[in-house]
């Protein structure tokens, strides 16, 4: 009865919820992803079918970098979260 620490367990609907937003939170998170890499390393001319090694290599190294930096920023936004909660809310930077 406890477990929960005295909040509420969420309802169906409110679980549903949380998944489509996650859900569009991914899918939001992956169109960004393949429009900048698309943009940075696929020539606007298609000459072959298949990508080529450079192409490849640069997808690879373009997608690599965008997660790193998706990691930072939601690290970033969690202290902010938690600096929030335990501080009062005085905000980023401390104004």
């Amino acid at each position: 009865m406890f477990g929960g620490f005295g909040r509420p367990q969420p309802s169906s609907a409110e679980k549903i919820a949380a998944a489509e937003a996650e859900m569009d939170l991914v899918t939001d998170m992956f169109n960004k992803l393949q429009q900048a890499c698309m943009k940075k390393c696929i020539p606007r001319e298609y000459r072959e079918g298949e990508l080529n090694k450079g192409e490849g290599v640069c997808i690879d190294r373009c997608a690599a970098k965008f997660f790193d930096v998706q990691m930072k920023v939601s690290e970033l936004l969690q202290q902010e979260a938690q600096a929030k909660g335990a501080g009062g809310g005085m905000g980023f930077g401390g104004m």
